[in-house]
């Protein structure tokens, strides 16, 4: 009978175990910019929806670490209205979101710089936000993306999520020194790693 009521214990305990370890997950959401009919930014074949949703898959591949989970928005080349993204966002209720983006200027091809964004509309998670841009920025930045700054924008991902969020512009497509980084495999990987890395 004793050993009975010891299995029954040990498998309670187990399940409320394996119940915390859920719960104490952390849920990343990378948002890639744009997709399907929209391009975003676009210099020669470059484009933006193409190179964040390549650096958003890495982010995914690099992670073995087990206490975070990388959830990614748009896997594939589709559009999402950004309703659709905001929706699915809430849903899932993660810990933070990062929208990756990449930028043009053609007025401006010496433009050299990564930016952060987050929206003073989202009151409830702005400090957390502004954290985390901070900690995106020092981290992503380098000899081929200048550091830029946290900036502040009503964009709607940012305003409507129910969660700390942060939109990360990964340079300029019309800089040669951004776009020869972020458009090639070792650059993607580099980003990638520094985006899971400021994450965890």
């Amino acid at each position: 009978m004793k050993i009975k009521i010891l299995v029954v214990l040990s498998i309670a305990l187990l399940g409320l175990f394996a119940f915390k370890s859920i719960e104490s997950k952390k849920i990343i959401v990378i948002d890639a910019g744009h997709g399907g009919h929209d391009f975003g930014a676009k210099i020669y074949d470059f484009k933006e929806k193409t190179i964040v949703e390549a650096i958003s898959k890495k982010v995914k591949e690099l992670n073995k670490d087990k206490n975070v989970d990388i959830v990614l928005l748009r896997e594939g080349d589709h559009f999402m209205e950004l309703s659709e993204r905001v929706s699915i966002i809430n849903n899932i209720k993660p810990d933070l979101v990062v929208s990756l983006h990449v930028s043009s200027v053609l007025s401006d091809w010496q433009k050299d710089q990564v930016d952060a964004y987050v929206s003073s509309k989202n009151e409830k998670f702005k400090q957390e936000s502004i954290d985390s841009a901070e900690k995106l920025l020092s981290n992503v930045s380098n000899e081929s993306l200048k550091k830029g700054k946290v900036k502040e924008a009503p964009f709607y991902i940012m305003k409507n999520s129910d969660c700390p969020s942060v939109l990360l512009e990964l340079g300029y497509l019309t800089n040669e020194k951004n776009r020869d980084y972020i458009t090639s495999e070792n650059g993607q990987n580099e980003i990638a790693g520094k985006i899971l890395e400021s994450v965890k």
